[in-house]
This record gives C-alpha cells, sequence and structure tokens, in this order.
C-alpha cells in the first residue's frame, strides 16, 4: 500500500493528488501551513491525516517529524505541493527579504522538510519524492526570479540526492498550466507581472482551456514512482510535452543519464 506524505495539501494541486491516492487506496498524511476550505473534508477521507505545519520554521519541521515517528508512519511516497510565485516584479523593484523569504517557501524550506523525513520512511524498499518545477528553465522568467532560482535549485537538488541516496527515487514534474489559486498572485500583481498578466487574464478568464487537469499530473507521478530510479531518477519531467507513459521513453531515459537535467548546451 502507498502511504504518502503530502507537503502542502492545502494547495489545489496538494488537495487534488490527495484525494486521488485517497481514491486508489492509499493512505494519505498532508501538511498544511493555516486553515483552508476543504481541510474538514479531507480529514473525514478514510486513511487522510491532516498535520498544521509551517515548513518555514525548523520547529514545525522537527515537530512534524516527531508526528511521524511516533504515530510509526513509514512513509514510501512524498510529494510536495509548496509554492507561491510572490514577490512579483523585477528584482530590483522588491523588497530582498521578500525575495529571500520566496526562496526560502519554495526550495529550502521544503528540502528542510525532506531532509526531516528522510529517516522515517520505509527502510525496506526504495521510496518515491517528487517534487514540482515551474517555469524559467530554459527561458528567462520576468518578474518571477524568486519563484525561478528556487525551482531550478529543486531540480538540481534531485539530481545531486540521487546521486548521494541509492535508495531514493526522486524526480521533480513539471505540471505545466493549472487552474490554481495561485495565478491569483499574478492578477493581483497587475502590471508588475509585466507580460505574463495578460496570459494569466485569458487562461483563468477561459471556459474551454482547463490547462493541465490534476488527473494527468497524478498519473504521470504513479508512473514515475512505478519507472524507479534507474529511469526517473534525478529527471525533471513535463507532465504536458513529454511521453510519460511509454516503453519508448522509458527506454531512452535508462539509455541516457543527461536526459532531462540541467545542461548546459554543447558542452565540451
Amino acid at each position: 500500500m502507498t502511504a504518502i506524505i503530502i507537503l502542502g495539501v492545502s494547495a489545489d494541486i496538494g488537495q487534488n493528488i490527495c484525494r486521488l491516492y485517497q481514491r486508489d487506496g492509499a493512505k494519505v498524511l498532508g501538511t498544511y501551513r493555516k486553515d483552508f476550505a476543504a481541510r474538514e473534508e479531507l480529514e473525514n477521507l478514510n486513511g487522510v491525516t491532516l498535520f498544521q505545519c509551517d515548513l518555514t520554521h525548523k520547529q514545525d519541521v522537527a515537530a512534524l517529524a516527531r508526528f511521524v515517528e511516533d504515530s510509526g508512519y513509514a512513509w514510501n511516497t512524498l510529494f510536495s505541493s509548496v509554492g507561491t510565485s510572490e514577490p512579483i516584479g523585477r528584482f530590483f523593484d522588491l523588497d530582498f527579504d521578500d525575495w529571500a523569504q520566496s526562496v526560502d517557501v519554495n526550495m529550502v524550506s521544503q528540502l528542510r522538510a525532506v531532509h526531516a523525513l528522510y529517516p522515517l520512511r520505509d527502510a525496506t524498499k526504495i521510496a518515491n519524492i517528487a517534487l514540482l518545477a515551474g517555469g524559467g528553465t530554459n527561458n528567462p522568467f520576468r518578474c518571477y526570479s524568486a519563484y525561478c532560482v528556487a525551482k531550478i535549485g529543486l531540480i538540481k537538488m534531485c539530481e545531486l540526492i540521487d546521486d548521494e541516496a541509492d535508495d531514493v527515487n526522486i524526480f521533480i514534474l513539471g505540471p505545466g498550466f493549472v487552474k490554481t489559486k495561485t495565478h491569483y498572485e499574478t492578477l493581483k500583481a497587475g502590471t508588475r507581472a509585466e507580460g505574463n498578466l495578460a496570459r494569466v487574464e485569458q487562461f483563468m478568464a477561459s471556459s474551454a482551456d482547463n490547462g493541465t487537469s490534476f488527473e494527468d499530473i497524478y498519473q504521470c507521478l504513479e508512473w514515475s514512482s512505478r519507472q524507479g530510479r534507474d529511469v526517473v531518477g534525478g529527471r525533471n519531467l513535463s507532465v504536458v510535452h513529454d511521453a510519460w507513459g511509454s516503453d519508448e521513453l522509458a527506454a531512452e531515459l535508462k539509455a541516457d543519464k543527461n536526459m532531462y537535467k540541467l545542461r548546459r548546451n554543447r558542452n565540451t
């Protein structure tokens, strides 16, 4: 049976991944920073436990680890849905402390939780750790520098952890455009979001374009978990653009250790 920890279960992606895992018979332990509308609904689902925890506070992360240990929750899958696109704006126009706090939320705090929970995994099997990537990996993502640099840091950390720890299958998924409340941060930023504002306004107003489905994110996550570290370990996969689910892609990834990783083009 899958025993999963979902960091950021209060986020739209986290909530829906929780429901999908519970639907398929998994045990779920979800963390949330502050109360949210769906909390009672999720807590009433069979096999779902929620724990309030602000991952940016190291004492909260320590309390989470104690709770996991005391409850004997030997997890075999960990998924993080934590993230914020704020602060939005050009780097030199932002308050630097706000910028640094965003890097903490989008990268450092998640790694702190992974580090604390690693010893509490089910050590009888290889555990899966799945993170979420974001925009800007292959091009500048103007006005979203804190979010972008933190996500790229997570991508690299997947490769580093994969290289160092042969008892985890760690990978990162780029979900593409998903209709979530995160986009309200861009709408709130207004003209500070510059060219991305019109794109988000159009997407959120569209009844025809619903973006990436939560089911697709879930299925990609499950496929990647089943493939194991020889195929997806240390990789950055796109839910939208990659042919995950195919034997052909699995064979390509297994044969090429540089595929879907951060690399300088034409490096010699």
